[in-house]
């Protein structure tokens, strides 16, 4: 059973962040689904993807195209299993993710854009919702310039 990460972008912007993240996922040898709300900003997060990290290279694709299966993180705004047969899951822009999901996969990660008053609101409430279904969840947050864990729920020791 996986767990959810929720990471409360500060510092850095998503841009900068998500290259990260998924290159930590590719390291524990994921596949990745990167879960968006629309087209448009999946194609932008796609340009930003190509670019980055300067020193290294992402193998992506957008889904639709014929080796969605192939592409170790595939970009969707589709809810439900990825075609790539994702490990971990990375939601932004406020993407649902169900308990069932989060409880099929290595782990799920919700980023969200602290500066954002409604993007903050919508992830307490899937924080809420996700615990509530009893998926283990962390609070992620780089307010002191480094992630540090703020919260945990859902776990052995709750």
């Amino acid at each position: 059973m996986g767990a959810v990460y929720f990471y409360h972008l500060t510092r850095r912007p998503l841009e900068v962040a998500l290259p990260m993240l998924l290159d930590r996922a590719l390291a524990a040898g994921w596949r990745v689904a990167v879960r968006g709300t629309a087209r448009d900003r999946m194609d932008w997060l796609d340009g930003k993807l190509w670019l980055e990290p300067a020193d290294g290279f992402l193998p992506h694709g957008l889904s639709g195209g014929p080796h969605d299966a192939r592409q170790p993180i595939l970009l969707t705004e589709a809810a439900g299993p990825a075609p790539n047969g994702a490990h971990c899951l990375m939601s932004i822009d406020g993407a649902e993710v169900a308990p069932e999901e989060v409880q099929a996969l290595e782990r799920t990660c919700i980023l969200f854009d602290g500066a954002d008053a409604a993007a903050t609101a919508h992830a307490r409430g899937q924080w809420k919702a996700l615990t509530d279904a009893g998926c283990a969840a962390q609070y992620w947050s780089e307010e002191s310039g480094r992630w540090e864990k703020k919260a945990e729920a859902g776990t052995q020791s709750d």
